[in-house]
């Protein structure tokens, strides 16, 4: 194990999330359409492109956890004192994903800690990781971490702290529907909104409040049951979603990051990232 392996973890945590980015329609988040109301295909080239600073602060979060070799609360440490350097770095690249480099940033230093770790191994390992405080994190609080406080929300790092769970249902998403034979598209997109189903994403408490963050799950739960996005009552279900959050300026931005989480453990599972040039 090496730096090159360190690059591959990262590189296939920043593919996961640029699959993530590419996904359509995904309900209030970016994609590829042009001109919707509050997001152009300008704003999500320009995700696709920050999306690319991760890669060093990933490559450093595996290098620290394989240099460590155990999650121990100097490696927590370690983690939170590269994220706050590779969130920075965002910033300089146009901003976003800040939920995202916590999500993946856990699951790469847990593969790089566990090489042999595999979809909810993996985040099992990464729950480890999380269980230490950041000794080191600033004192402020957080828009996160203000919201979670006033609403009684796990948040980004209770989500981590409980493992995943629903980085856990989507890979079980997954699973379930490609044994159905669904297309990989709607497999995705199902997995987005079963976590969207359920998720207390501080976002849309800031946003939109309880009320409109109940209202979204309720919706998200709507297209599932009418049979998930591979039918067309499904379909038809999504695009009404996707066309309220756009007008409403709702934006579920903790279901993406959590996808794109469970998009890498689902790659590392089958081998993806690994080894891959």
């Amino acid at each position: 194990m090496n730096s090159r392996e360190d690059e591959r973890l990262a590189q296939a945590a920043v593919a996961a999330l640029t699959r993530q980015l590419e996904l359509t329609p995904k309900p209030g988040l970016p994609d590829p359409r042009d001109l919707r109301a509050r997001i152009t295909r300008q704003d999500h080239r320009a995700l696709r492109w920050s999306a690319k600073a991760l890669l060093p602060g990933l490559a450093a979060m595996a290098a620290c956890a394989r240099r460590n070799g155990a999650p121990t609360p100097e490696l927590r440490a370690e983690l939170g004192a590269i994220g706050r350097s590779t969130e920075h770095s965002l910033t300089l690249a146009g901003g976003g994903h800040r939920g995202a480099t916590w999500v993946l940033g856990l699951l790469v230093a847990a593969a790089a800690l566990e090489p042999g770790a595999r979809g909810r191994e993996l985040v099992a390992t990464a729950k480890e990781i999380a269980a230490h405080p950041d000794r080191r994190a600033p004192r402020r609080p957080s828009r996160g971490s203000s919201v979670s406080a006033k609403y009684g929300a796990a948040g980004a790092r209770g989500e981590a702290r409980a493992g995943f769970p629903h980085v856990r249902r989507a890979l079980d998403v997954l699973a379930a529907a490609r044994t159905a034979g669904t297309p990989e598209e709607d497999a995705c997109l199902d997995a987005l909104l079963t976590v969207m189903s359920t998720l207390q994403d501080t976002e849309l408490l800031y946003t939109a409040g309880p009320h409109g963050l109940r209202h979204v799950q309720t919706a998200a739960r709507g297209v599932l049951d009418e049979g998930g996005t591979a039918t067309t009552a499904g379909r038809r279900a999504l695009a009404a979603f996707d066309a309220e959050l756009q007008q409403r300026g709702w934006s579920p931005r903790g279901s993406g990051s959590l996808l794109a989480g469970a998009l890498f453990a689902d790659a590392v599972r089958v081998g993806v990232g690994r080894g891959a040039p």
